[in-house]
């Protein structure tokens, strides 16, 4: 019996961090000029894969994009859900890097004090 996972586990944010696997809520941009990883829009990361989407291609190209630019082999990150829509969410098991667009807080980080300017 496996246990059913919560979809907003990322809260305010698009990311959020399970031990060591790393939660992303995508928003799907296929059929796009080039592959990309854009800026967050929301709760979600905007991706954009060249890929058409058909029977969940897009979906299995973006897995295949994403890999190296966290280090990890395609086999490491799963969908947990929309494999064939834009809205989805993957598990990326141990990246061993991130791209630059998680080096910078969430959008949404401003809505909280920032504790800082106390150190």
């Amino acid at each position: 019996m496996s246990q059913k996972r919560a979809r907003n586990l990322t809260g305010d944010s698009f990311f959020a961090w399970e031990g060591d696997v790393l939660v992303i809520n995508i928003l799907g941009k296929p059929s796009a000029s080039k592959d990309a990883i854009g800026k967050p829009y929301g709760k979600q990361l905007k991706v954009s894969v060249a890929a058409a989407p058909v029977a969940g291609r897009a979906t299995d190209h973006m897995v295949r994009f994403l890999a190296p630019l966290f280090g990890v082999t395609a086999a490491d990150i799963e969908v947990v859900f929309g494999r064939m829509n834009v809205n989805k969410q993957l598990r990326i098991k141990a990246p061993a890097k991130l791209p630059p667009v998680f080096a910078k807080p969430p959008e949404q980080s401003s809505l909280f004090p920032s504790h800082d300017a106390q150190d």
